[in-house]
């Protein structure tokens, strides 16, 4: 399997039904949307500074909703 390899600039919270999962801003760092920040959700340890393999980079995650 080949990814785009993409910088985590920033963690923004937590998500998922019970907060397993991570939403994160992301710089990608290669391809055709080199430069472009993202928003995506992550599962697993992550902190700023990680690269991030992305399979696709069109997707953007929804934003979090502060309830």
């Amino acid at each position: 399997m080949d990814g785009t390899p993409a910088e985590v600039i920033e963690v923004i919270g937590s998500t998922g039904m019970h907060g397993e999962a991570m939403q994160v801003k992301a710089r990608i760092l290669d391809g055709p949307n080199k430069g472009r920040i993202i928003t995506r959700n992550t599962v697993g340890p992550i902190r700023e500074g990680d690269v991030l393999m992305l399979l696709e980079t069109e997707r953007e995650a929804k934003k979090l909703s502060r309830r």
